[in-house]
């Protein structure tokens, strides 16, 4: 008893040693320099110890628990927003200073 092929069998088997003929390019090699900042924890040190200690922030605990009504605990926590916004810009403007040094 002889058996056919399956067509679609033969057409695969001829693409896969077709494929296989092909030579893959030769990879190319670049060597690339890349610059990266230096820490300097020196300046960092400076940079924070000449913005000075943290302020008294409004929002500390016993303040909000002995806050009269809601509204003035409200009050209290966008104060202290406000001035931690502006101490992590400076804090943020100090280090950049730091990392732009050559």
């Amino acid at each position: 008893m002889i058996r056919k092929s399956n067509p679609c069998i033969i057409c695969m088997s001829c693409l896969l040693a077709a494929c296989q003929t092909a030579q893959a390019p030769e990879p190319i090699i670049r060597t690339i320099e890349v610059r990266i900042p230096f820490d300097d924890p020196a300046c960092a040190r400076a940079a924070v110890e000449r913005l000075g200690p943290s302020p008294a922030y409004p929002d500390t605990e016993n303040a909000l628990r002995t806050a009269p009504t809601v509204f003035a605990g409200v009050q209290l926590l966008k104060a202290g927003r406000i001035l931690r916004i502006a101490r992590e810009a400076a804090l943020g403007g100090a280090i950049a200073a730091c990392a732009a040094r050559p």
